[in-house]
């Protein structure tokens, strides 16, 4: 992709290697300061001074470049998408398996390029479990569509939030060293429950 920057702009960028850096930095900055939520592709852009089309050509979504921003695995993004191909049956599995998968392969802590401050582990906390809600637990929700599935996908986001907290931050045992085999056979069939057992009584 042949790249181009105003004459009158200063820091040219001459290489694919060094936009992309400096889309890395600005993603970073903007997780940190305005969450995963807040934070846009255009605006990512505009504080790289790139256009929008060149975050999509090197990270094809926001998924994707909230996956490099962190050094998550490159098939985070694709993997969620895989959570809902099959349908409600067995997608808690799908989804602890997927999680925990991604996570691993990424072989570092979760966040650690965004956790250099003081507040390290409440911010990591903040963005796992933001990321998460909007791109599993809410996708779930509208899946279900019944009466009760927020309540239902907010179960859900307990489970996976707890579960990676537990593994990645505090490092409680015996999560931390279990095999993904191992937890998706005990978390999956309690997401599971979560999502299509019956409800309580009242």
């Amino acid at each position: 992709m042949t790249e181009h920057s105003s004459p009158a702009r200063p820091g040219r960028w001459r290489t694919g290697a060094e936009s992309k850096q400096r889309i890395l930095d600005a993603a970073r900055a903007l997780f940190r300061e305005h969450g995963y939520g807040g934070t846009t592709v255009r605006a990512v852009a505009a504080r790289a001074e790139v256009d929008p089309a060149m975050v999509f050509y090197f990270f094809g979504s926001k998924q994707g470049l909230f996956a490099a921003a962190v050094e998550l695995s490159a098939q985070v993004p694709p993997a969620i998408e895989s959570i809902f191909a099959g349908g409600l049956d067995g997608i808690g599995e799908r989804i602890v398996r997927t999680l925990v998968e991604s996570i691993d392969a990424s072989g570092r802590t979760p966040l650690a390029m965004l956790t250099r401050s003081a507040r390290a582990d409440d911010q990591s906390e903040t963005l796992i479990r933001e990321y998460i809600d909007r791109e599993i637990t809410g996708r779930v929700a509208a899946l279900l569509g019944t009466p009760d599935a927020t309540v239902r996908a907010g179960m859900v986001n307990v489970q996976l939030l707890g579960l990676t907290v537990a593994r990645y931050i505090v490092r409680v045992e015996p999560i931390a060293s279990s095999s993904v085999d191992e937890l998706a056979g005990w978390f999956g069939p309690l997401v599971q429950h979560c999502l299509t057992g019956p409800a309580p009584s009242s």
